[in-house]
């Protein structure tokens, strides 16, 4: 049974949902680490915090319950043009699946149209998708890359995620100020000209 929490503000309405018996499982497991790390899970602090954990983790890795296919074909348009459409800057937050640590940075996408344009909301939503789940940065790279290729058939896409890992900065090596890159590309950004004004675009600061 899913449990929908609705909360509204000046016009803004988010809604959250639950599956009941799944939060259930993970709380208890939650209360179980509690109690081997030495804590008491009945004081005041601590009190709900499995339920909140719980909760926090299925919002977290939402996304394997959301399809990033659909989400393109919703706000697919005909349109001849043919130059890079590019969206720098979107927020990661995704989990490591070693450490189930954070890690978090910024995406930047680009594709070049093929008789077909997305709405560019969607390609942020698409992020989403698959940075909410269990993740390494590389494959949520090609998986980002791949979804957009697959659905648009555009002439090329191009996707480079710069982000920081808590599971080196919290913990092992400790490196605070350590980032990593990775990227991927197809079709016209495999050309050596297309993929450094790519470079060049995200570089760039606006004035």
């Amino acid at each position: 049974m899913d449990n929908s929490i609705n909360a509204s503000k000046k016009g803004y309405e988010k809604v959250e949902t639950y599956n009941d018996a799944d939060i259930e499982q993970m709380a208890h497991s939650y209360q179980n680490i509690i109690e081997r790390l030495g804590e008491d899970p009945t004081r005041e602090g601590l009190l709900k915090t499995p339920e909140r954990a719980a909760k926090a983790m299925q919002f977290l890795t939402q996304g394997y319950e959301q399809d990033g296919a659909e989400i393109l074909r919703s706000a697919l348009f005909t349109e001849e043009h043919q130059q890079m459409v590019l969206v720098k800057d979107i927020e990661v937050y995704s989990l490591c699946e070693h450490h189930i640590l954070p890690f978090f940075g910024k995406a930047h996408i680009a594709y070049i149209p093929n008789g077909k344009i997305v709405g560019l909301s969607k390609i942020p939503r698409v992020v989403d998708v698959f940075a909410r789940r269990l993740q390494v940065q590389e494959r949520l790279t090609f998986q980002i890359r791949d979804c957009i290729q697959d659905t648009l058939k555009p002439l090329g896409v191009a996707v480079v995620i710069e982000a920081q890992h808590m599971c080196m900065q919290m913990r092992g090596v400790q490196k605070q100020n350590s980032v990593t890159t990775t990227s991927a590309f197809t079709g016209e950004f495999l050309k050596d000209a297309t993929r450094k004004e790519f470079i060049s675009l995200i570089s760039a600061k606006l004035s």
